[in-house]
């Protein structure tokens, strides 16, 4: 074969490679369809989970009017149960805990012991001063003899000094060694006082080892553990605690409301009032109002008002939600209670030209559209229907959430 034969069969035809260049054109276009198909299906991912991710709202009970509160009641406002007298008790001093004796929900009385702190190094500083102030009260009691030894001789030698038996220089002599002794004893017993004060000094610090209770309570939080270094003031590392635990007054519990400024003159001092619980809606507690307290809120334009719970019990804790009703000195006429129940005014919003309320139905919120009563009960609003007794609403719903978002209840602030 010669090489012109040879050229010719290392030749490409034409077809060929036109056949080659779309091969390669298809595989491209389902490359790029794969990667646009991925990247809708990671668009729809992130969407979903975007979607359903849970709100953070905050929460109340709807709750039913009643015909005693409507007939009798000038204005009524919400608050939250508060301890008057609580305390989280710490040490004086620091140290290791070597006992830690409460729980949370114990009941304890006035100096019961809750805690104990390791006391060896203030036991021997305490054993030390003892010594000292004995070494100092035997030193007083040798000098109170040599004195009185002092004085009888200085006695002996004035009267031999009169009868001309032994010069004077030796009478005085005498009387001036016993007044030098006279003034080391009254040096050594006021080292004696300073050495009682210091036995006095370290037995406080060893008493502060036993932690007590500063009066009758129930412990709500128990914050440090047997080994802990607990200490009065705060270290500032995260390592060492100032606190053992929080002990409540229960019979110092009452309430707080915040009333707004434009029905704070509908309030009196000793005004009678009604205090009913969110986690109770049927359980009415006699109440008056303690005192109004003169500051305003500037950021919620509310005056806070205390009012003191008549009867006390066991399911009232603090931070609970109340709903307060200030009374009338002298009750209209019995009305029957309207019908329908009472929310929260924010908890009413507007959606496409609505009134809705979110009601939370598990884990989820459900949007009904309601029609508010135009009488207003202090900061509540009367629902005539579309929300029952005992169901819970969203506060303040934020624009974003929707009829079925997710939701997650985060706590109130009281």
């Amino acid at each position: 074969m010669s090489n012109a034969d040879l050229l010719k069969e290392l030749r490409i035809d034409r077809s060929q490679r036109e056949d080659h260049g779309n091969q390669g054109s298809g595989r491209w276009l389902w490359i790029i369809g794969a990667i646009v198909i991925v990247l809708v299906f990671i668009a729809a991912a992130g969407w979903m989970l975007l979607g359903h991710r849970a709100i953070a709202v905050q929460t109340a009970v709807a709750v039913l009017p009643t015909s005693e509160s409507e007939a009798g009641a000038v204005l009524q406002a919400t608050g939250y149960v508060t301890a008057r007298r609580q305390a989280t008790v710490s040490a004086q001093i620091t140290g290791t805990l070597t006992d830690v004796l409460i729980e949370e929900g114990d009941r304890v009385r006035k100096d019961q012991v809750l805690a104990r702190l390791d006391d060896s190094g203030y036991r021997a500083a305490l054993d030390s001063a003892k010594a000292a102030a004995g070494a100092a009260h035997a030193l007083v009691a040798q000098y109170q003899s040599q004195l009185a030894q002092n004085l009888r001789d200085a006695y002996r030698e004035k009267n031999l000094a009169a009868q001309g038996l032994v010069a004077t220089q030796l009478a005085e002599q005498a009387r001036t060694l016993a007044d030098s002794t006279r003034s080391q004893l009254v040096s050594q017993q006021r080292q004696a006082v300073s050495a009682d004060a210091q036995v006095t000094e370290a037995q406080v610090n060893f008493d502060y080892c036993v932690v007590r209770a500063p009066f009758d309570g129930v412990i709500t939080t128990k914050d440090a553990q047997v080994g802990e270094i607990i200490s009065p003031f705060s270290a500032g590392g995260g390592f060492t605690r100032t606190g053992i635990g929080t002990i409540v007054d229960m019979e110092s519990l009452e309430v707080d409301v915040d009333v707004n400024e434009a029905y704070i003159g509908k309030v009196k001092a000793n005004m009678p009032a009604e205090a009913v619980l969110d986690a109770y809606p049927d359980w009415k507690i006699p109440a008056h109002v303690i005192a109004i307290v003169p500051t305003a809120d500037r950021g919620k334009a509310t005056i806070k008002v205390r009012v003191a719970l008549e009867h006390k019990d066991a399911r009232i804790v603090p931070d609970m939600g109340v709903r307060v009703s200030f009374l009338d000195v002298k009750p209209q006429a019995t009305t029957p209670a309207p019908q329908g129940v009472l929310v929260p005014a924010t908890a009413i919003v507007q959606r496409d030209g609505r009134s809705v309320v979110f009601v939370l139905e598990r884990d989820k919120v459900r949007q009904r559209a309601v029609t508010p009563a135009t009488q207003a009960y202090g900061d509540l609003r009367l629902l005539p229907a579309a929300v029952a007794s005992g169901d819970s609403v969203v506060i303040a719903p934020p624009p974003e959430l929707h009829d079925g978002s997710d939701i997650e209840i985060k706590p109130a602030s009281p």
